[in-house]
């Protein structure tokens, strides 16, 4: 009998996570071979390619991913196959290494990429389907958390696993970085192995529980951006601009700690990976705090301000930076917990989907272009020119804040509200709903009172009326 239990919802948030953390793993894979680039004979700019290879078809696929998971594959088998393409994708990546044939890199990141956002797509509506209601906001965390942990352990372990390989063979390049990826493709077989597992607990929830298929809820129109107010365009400018300096700079900071503070190859993966080790405990308390005192747009203001700050120091300083990438992790953190909630306070929920969708797809797009761009930058500039760069991508979404602050204000918009203040407005306006509903309900008792009630007579007309029967008419 002990086989037949209901199943139990809390397990179930360590499997989206764990999918999520093993899909991040095997991102990030390139990520770490950026000292490894000798081994194809490439120059940075083609390397940070394979990151534009990754966002090209997200510019697109962040509109579909929740159709393709509502309509044609439903959550279950969406997850299965989108965990598939992941596989696939770092499979055909590896092998293009192996081959030492660079087009089939890019070719194996452009795949990976197709299924790699919408997992997590999927992943957020499992989240959602388990656990709406109770424990939601800590699920999120959770999964945020496995996605930097994942993120950790890749930067720190990769170069470990080259150096094994390249010692068992004998010598580096093409078959050694090949291989290195190979292994660290492993992770997307634990990845697809949640979504098996995931499949079959939800599956076994639908039938003993009489729970329905998770759904993703959106609904995208794109006629809908003609609609898109201010506030929401300068988040998007600010969400572009600031990732924008952030993930280029972690796919070449290994190189630019080693060459500028000459740190070894293993003091440089750990530096780097740095801001993912604080994000992993921080996220969870920064969105408990913001959801506790609100106040958005400001704590995006200090996020971005300590960013700048991060990034100068880099620039212009040989101070220990460690303590630069200690401020970097915090003020991404605080970032990530402030500005993605705000569309939904600036958007009506019927265009929630729209506007994430949109929000993602030009993140994508920016993330794409800037990754070559910082590529091409260091190839003729150098670090010096680059972190001038990241640091005006900063500086505008600095820009976009400000403005953000002030269109809020003038329009009256509740972006800078307090928690308290929002809550008590939340109060009122759902007591006065409450009240028009009491008097709608009201009015239609006394319409009701108001009609004459049917006797025998007109009930017997009526029935006959129905038969197509002569009507008895009385005088």
């Amino acid at each position: 009998m002990a086989a037949a239990a209901v199943p139990r919802a809390r397990p179930v948030p360590c499997l989206p996570s764990a999918i999520r953390g093993a899909c991040r793993t095997a991102y990030l894979c390139s990520r770490s071979c950026a000292s490894w680039a000798s081994d194809m004979m490439v120059n940075t700019a083609q390397f940070m390619a394979l990151y534009a290879w990754y966002s090209w078809p997200n510019v697109v696929l962040c509109f579909f991913g929740g159709f393709l998971i509502d309509r044609v594959f439903g959550i279950r088998l969406g997850t299965i196959v989108f965990s598939v393409l992941v596989c696939v994708g770092q499979v055909i990546f590896a092998l293009g290494a192996l081959l030492n044939t660079f087009w089939v890199m890019d070719m194996g990141r452009f795949i990976f990429g197709i299924g790699g956002e919408s997992l997590a797509v999927a992943q957020n509506t499992y989240a959602v389907s388990w656990f709406k209601g109770k424990e939601l906001n800590l699920v999120f965390g959770l999964q945020l958390s496995m996605a930097r942990i994942g993120s950790t352990v890749n930067m720190n372990i990769m170069g470990w696993i080259y150096s094994r390989v390249r010692d068992l063979l004998g010598y580096t390049g093409p078959s050694t970085l090949g291989l290195t990826l190979m292994i660290g493709g492993v992770t997307c077989l634990f990845s697809l192995t949640c979504a098996l597992i995931l499949a079959y607990l939800d599956k076994r929830a639908e039938k003993l529980l009489c729970k329905e298929q998770g759904k993703t809820g959106e609904v995208i129109k794109l006629t809908d951006v003609k609609d898109f107010s201010l506030s929401l365009w300068l988040i998007f400018v600010i969400c572009v601009c600031y990732y924008a300096a952030i993930f280029p700079f972690i796919g070449l900071g290994k190189v630019f700690f080693i060459e500028k503070f000459k740190f070894s190859s293993e003091e440089a993966s750990a530096i780097n990976s740095i801001v993912y080790i604080i994000s992993a405990p921080m996220s969870p308390v920064f969105g408990l705090l913001v959801d506790k005192l609100g106040k958005n747009i400001i704590w995006v203001l200090c996020a971005v301000i300590t960013t700048l700050a991060s990034h100068i120091m880099l620039a212009f300083t040989f101070w220990n930076p460690w303590i630069a990438m200690c401020l970097l992790g915090v003020a991404y953190s605080l970032l990530a917990c402030a500005l993605w909630p705000m569309v939904a306070f600036v958007v009506p929920e019927h265009q929630l989907g729209t506007a994430y969708g949109f929000m993602q797809s030009i993140q994508n797009l920016g993330l794409a272009i800037i990754a070559i761009a910082a590529g091409m930058i260091l190839d003729t500039r150098g670090y010096l020119f680059l972190e001038v760069f990241f640091s005006a991508c900063v500086c505008l979404s600095l820009i976009a804040v400000v403005m953000l602050y002030f269109v809020n204000h003038l329009t009256g918009g509740d972006l800078n509200w307090s928690a308290k203040k929002r809550e008590k407005l939340q109060k009122v306006a759902a007591t006065e709903m409450e009240e028009q509903e009491r008097l709608r309900c009201q009015n239609e008792d006394d319409l009701a009172k108001l009609q004459p009630k049917a006797d025998d007579f007109s009930l017997r007309n009526k029935y006959l009326s129905k038969l197509g029967a002569q009507m008895l008419v009385t005088k």
